[in-house]
């Protein structure tokens, strides 16, 4: 390798981890932040750049795709290998577990919100999805579960999990969603069922489901917002 690519060569302050140190770790770009989690790069690529061709050509710059790669999809990418790539799902895990504490004093009392707090979840799949929020009475977050998942226009949703998840967190209310990788935010006639299905076992079980979000690119469908809960 040059060795004005080896990173032990470069100033203190473009060394990831001096940079950290010495500016903070807000200072640091993704591809840097990745690079100390590899920890060291190939003969050809050193950790940053390796770290940047794994944004770029595998993630399309986008932390998501990346917190939602599994060890088989790391492990076959040239230059990463057991360890590192245990490494990243390790620190994805722990962010994505910081995200879920911190939700939990999140409130849903809008459609929006809940839109917005669902994103991170739904958004970027080529399949379908199901999740279902889980809320106390005061509607603060309890949980968020995936309960089906399917093909590009289906996903199985079993109302027995639905509501065994919806007694394990004591939850009052719900806020089913699924994503439509298609874009068509329109409920399809599935859609509507499994929604009428879900509200009326709710009802027998003193459980209420506020509303069903279909999850589109950059945009969303409330089943509250048009009557149809």
């Amino acid at each position: 390798m040059n060795a004005k690519k080896v990173i032990k060569n470069w100033a203190d302050d473009d060394k990831p981890r001096e940079k950290l140190i010495l500016k903070g770790r807000e200072s640091l770009s993704d591809s840097e932040l990745i690079a100390i989690l590899l920890g060291s790069g190939t003969r050809e690529l050193n950790a940053v750049e390796l770290a940047r061709k794994l944004l770029t050509e595998v993630c399309n710059n986008d932390l998501i795709k990346l917190s939602r790669l599994n060890f088989r999809e790391l492990k076959s990418i040239k230059g990463i290998g057991e360890a590192k790539a245990v490494t990243i799902l390790a620190a994805m895990e722990l962010g994505r577990r910081c995200r879920e504490t911190r939700s939990l004093k999140t409130v849903i009392n809008t459609s929006q919100k809940a839109y917005e707090f669902l994103i991170p979840y739904l958004s970027d799949y080529e399949v379908e999805k199901f999740y279902v929020l889980y809320l106390n009475n005061k509607n603060n977050v309890l949980g968020c579960e995936q309960i089906g998942a399917g093909g590009i226009n289906a996903a199985y949703v079993d109302p027995i999990v639905v509501f065994k998840k919806a007694f394990e967190y004591s939850a009052n209310n719900l806020i089913l969603a699924h994503n439509h990788p298609s874009g068509n935010l329109n409920p399809s006639e599935a859609d509507r069922q499994i929604t009428k299905r879900l509200k009326e076992g709710g009802t027998i079980l003193n459980i209420n489901v506020l509303d069903h979000i279909i999850v589109g690119q950059n945009e969303y469908y409330s089943f509250a917002d048009n009557g149809e809960i």
